[in-house]
């Protein structure tokens, strides 16, 4: 161990003979940290240059409620794949019991089969200007009459593609 002397020559310090620690540590810690954030930041992108984007479409809503009958306009916009498409329908905030399993024909909670592309016997894919139309059954719940809020959420693969709202007439 050598001792050395402080400036003024009256107190003896001990010194080990090396260089400080403290700023090996901190050089350590920031490459850690600076490592670990590029990891976090290079998952993030490729999560979401993976993801693609669902197909743009726009819709019309009409809903005549003395017969219960729900009508959906394709407008404009890309095809839609209805063997890929889920459709949440609700009336005054409240989703009906039974949602339309598209396309099918016959199904529990609907009167009859659907027109165009919800009816299973139709092409799949849902091009502009097509009309897509179900009719709920009484025994669906909550029941639906002229005057009530109705909204439709239509989705592909799981990602929301419109949400559209109408008054029944």
């Amino acid at each position: 161990m050598n001792r050395t002397w402080d400036r003024r020559g009256t107190r003896p310090a001990v010194s080990t003979g090396g260089r400080g620690v403290s700023p090996v540590v901190g050089v350590l810690l920031l490459l850690t940290l600076t490592v670990a954030l590029g990891a976090v930041v290079a998952v993030g992108v490729n999560a979401w240059a993976l993801e693609s984007p669902g197909p743009t479409a726009s819709f019309e809503l009409s809903v005549d409620g003395e017969r219960s009958v729900i009508e959906i306009e394709h407008v404009a916009g890309e095809r839609i794949d209805v063997e890929s498409l889920s459709v949440t329908i609700a009336v005054n905030g409240r989703a009906l019991s039974t949602q339309p399993p598209v396309p099918f024909v016959g199904a529990s909670g609907f009167d009859g089969t659907p027109d165009g592309p919800f009816n299973s016997r139709a092409d799949s894919d849902w091009t502009a200007g097509e009309r897509a139309a179900v009719s709920v059954a009484a025994t669906n719940t909550p029941t639906l009459g002229t005057g009530d809020s109705v909204s439709v959420t239509l989705a592909v693969d799981g990602r929301r593609i419109a949400a559209l709202e109408t008054t029944a007439t």
